[in-house]
């Protein structure tokens, strides 16, 4: 039976946990989601090949995917029954896990059961014992994170609308060391804050973190293969630590914590009762203070208090904090549009143009209050910063391709000049061009289509199509290369063409009425003329009349 192969981001995922965090077969497998098997053939193949952390970041996903998988190793047959016995009696040793007693197990019975039937043997066999173990945690270990069922409040100070919070509280698992803080919401945004001010508290961050199977850490749920939500992941990267999901309906995986927020209940939640606070952050000055308290009272069982222990226990083992606070990111897979731009939040970022001619292929996109960073499995393809403008591109002149990158870069000085190096007469020409276009960039590619003519007459005889053409005004590529097919352009220019005259100036005088006195006075003489006629009719009339009378 072969074993399942995993995908390159997991494994780099695997060697990082075990190599840098020195975490369990055990651990990483619930970490990355992978079966504890998986991991152990991981390590294996990457120790045979020969490869460390510093070696394995050197290497793309291909290179790695050579280095590890050259050969398939054959898998024999699984018989021998592991000692169940045996199994739980090491268990009780202090940093014994079942990983390391499988692998035991292997070396004695190489064709023995994979990991999986292993523990499936065992389990079966304690199911029928009914026993219990007792936790242990080593100094700076676990911290355990998680939200109060019951919340706290805080008040409009315009309305008096009471508006319910959140209360997150991180326990560590040697000391019990607490930290308490309100936040807004339960989203992604407010749960990665709330971690980040937990380290900063504590000065420093744990090797493992345990969460409950909460939608903003975990993608998927799931009792082996829980999946962590990417920028949680990626910030217990920042902190060099790592996420271990608390199994579904098993409190004891989160005993800690959840002791940690009864107690947040009882000494901080039950306190602020009668209290009215209009903004967080009054809130959170007044938990502050509780949690000092809190954290200096004596544990009658202990003899100590939490800060003592902290102090002795988990301080000295806590990794130190990076350089930089972490930067909040949200994360998106989006796909590469024909244009090789994609769209986050209604405005698009380049990436390099061959991403847009392979079929349906996406990109992960991490993008910040500042920047915009573009992902293609492992390696960064594009970073932008981050713009707000609605519609708007954000384009990387690299990205293009030369003919886009060409075409972006033409600008009316630009074709002028490039013109002006075959000759001044084809200058003009393209100077002409383009201003009798209401946008010079109507005009470029008939300015294209000209000066491309050089390649094929050369720059001399183009220069003299362009002469006769500013002369005869035909200004259209067409007419250039007939005249340079033709031969015309070799004829003498042609003469006694003359400009039309200029239109007249208006000529000013007292004596010269004007265009507006007809326009003003059509409609006048249109009556007067209507009045004389109709005198000459009447005068006609009486004469008649008269000459009869005689």
């Amino acid at each position: 039976m072969a074993t399942e192969r995993l995908s390159m981001t997991k494994t780099r995922e695997i060697l990082r946990k075990k190599w840098q965090l020195k975490l369990s077969y055990r651990e990483i497998g619930l970490s990355v989601g992978a079966a504890p098997s998986g991991v152990w053939q991981a390590i294996k193949r990457a120790d045979a090949a020969g490869l460390d952390w510093a070696a394995v970041e050197k290497l793309d996903d291909g290179e790695l995917n050579a280095r590890l998988y050259a050969k398939e190793p054959s898998v024999g047959r699984l018989r021998a029954m592991p000692d169940c016995a045996w199994i739980d009696t090491e268990r009780r040793r202090v940093g014994v896990t079942l990983e390391l007693l499988h692998l035991e197990y292997l070396e004695k019975q190489p064709d023995g059961y994979r990991y999986t039937q292993f523990c499936e043997i065992y389990r079966q066999w304690l199911s029928r014992q009914r026993l219990s173990m007792r936790q242990v945690y080593r100094g700076g270990e676990k911290l355990f994170v998680d939200y109060s069922g019951k919340r706290p409040c805080i008040w409009d100070p315009t309305t008096g609308e009471r508006i319910v919070v959140e209360l997150f509280v991180a326990a560590l698992g040697a000391s019990n060391f607490t930290y308490a803080e309100a936040s807004m919401t339960q989203r992604s945004r407010d749960w990665i804050a709330s971690h980040v001010r937990t380290f900063e508290y504590l000065g420093g961050a744990a090797g493992l973190l345990v969460p409950d199977q909460l939608r903003s850490g975990v993608s998927k749920t799931g009792w082996y293969e829980p999946g962590t939500q990417k920028t949680y992941d990626e910030m217990a990267r920042h902190y060099d630590t790592a996420v271990l999901p608390a199994r579904p309906r098993k409190p004891r995986d989160k005993a800690k914590v959840e002791v940690a927020v009864q107690i947040a209940q009882r000494w901080i939640l039950a306190r602020l009762r009668n209290e009215r606070h209009f903004s967080l952050d009054s809130l959170n000055v007044r938990i502050a203070e509780l949690l000092e308290e809190l954290n200096d009272r004596m544990m009658r069982r202990y003899g100590e208090t939490r800060r003592q222990l902290f102090e002795r226990l988990d301080r000295p083992a806590l990794k130190p904090l990076p350089a930089g606070r972490f930067v909040f990111g949200d994360w998106k897979n989006a796909g590469v549009n024909i244009d090789y731009h994609v769209d986050i939040e209604h405005h698009y970022y380049s990436v390099p143009f061959q991403l847009a001619n392979e079929r349906g292929v996406r990109v992960d996109v991490r993008y910040t209050a500042s920047t915009v960073e573009i992902f293609q499995g492992a390696r960064r393809v594009a970073s932008h910063v981050r713009s707000y403008v609605r519609g708007g591109y954000t384009t990387n002149p690299e990205h293009m391709p030369k003919s886009h990158r060409d075409h972006a870069e033409w600008t009316p000085t630009r074709m002028i000049k490039w013109a002006g190096t075959v000759g001044p007469k084809t200058a003009e020409l393209v100077t002409a061009l383009l201003e009798e276009r209401p946008h010079p960039e109507q005009g470029y590619r008939a300015c294209l289509g000209i000066l491309r003519l050089e390649r094929r007459y050369g720059g001399a005889r183009l220069e003299a199509a362009c002469a006769r053409a500013v002369i005869l005004r035909a200004r259209t590529v067409e007419s250039i290369d007939s005249t340079l097919r033709k031969g015309l352009d070799r004829l003498p220019l042609p003469t006694g063409i003359v400009d039309p005259p200029p239109a007249r100036p208006n000529v000013i005088h007292e004596n010269v009425r004007g265009r507006d006195y007809y326009d003003n006075n059509c409609t006048k003489g249109t009556h007067d003329a209507q009045r004389t006629n109709d005198r000459e009719v009447e005068g006609t009339a009486t004469g008649r009349d008269g000459v009869g009378l005689d």
